[in-house]
């Protein structure tokens, strides 16, 4: 029984981990486009998100059970959580025109 918690705890870490990495994606194209320094940005968020996401990973390997099955949860999270973002981020066609019309003003 300690095992299946450890599965369902690694499953729910893996889709947390994901809402951070992709709202933070997300997050960062919103403001990193109408910035005056969007390299900066893109930089400092894809640093920051890669490692918390690698930590997050890192700390699931200390959950009680077989680390690979650990592992293979909390990457089943985190790519459930991509599909759905992806799916989300599709569906508000609008704000892409929103964003086109700002970015219009780059060189």
């Amino acid at each position: 029984m300690g095992e299946t918690w450890g599965l369902v705890l690694s499953l729910a870490a893996g889709i947390l981990l994901g809402a951070f990495f992709f709202g933070g994606l997300w997050w960062t194209v919103r403001r990193g486009v109408s910035s005056r320094n969007p390299g900066l940005w893109f930089i400092g968020s894809t640093l920051l998100r890669i490692s918390a996401v690698m930590t997050g990973f890192y700390f699931l390997l200390g959950l009680p059970g077989e680390s690979w099955q650990i592992l293979l949860a909390g990457l089943l999270g985190f790519i459930i959580t991509r599909l759905v973002a992806t799916r989300l981020a599709g569906s508000d066609k609008s704000d892409l025109d929103h964003l086109e019309r700002k970015a219009s003003h780059a060189p």
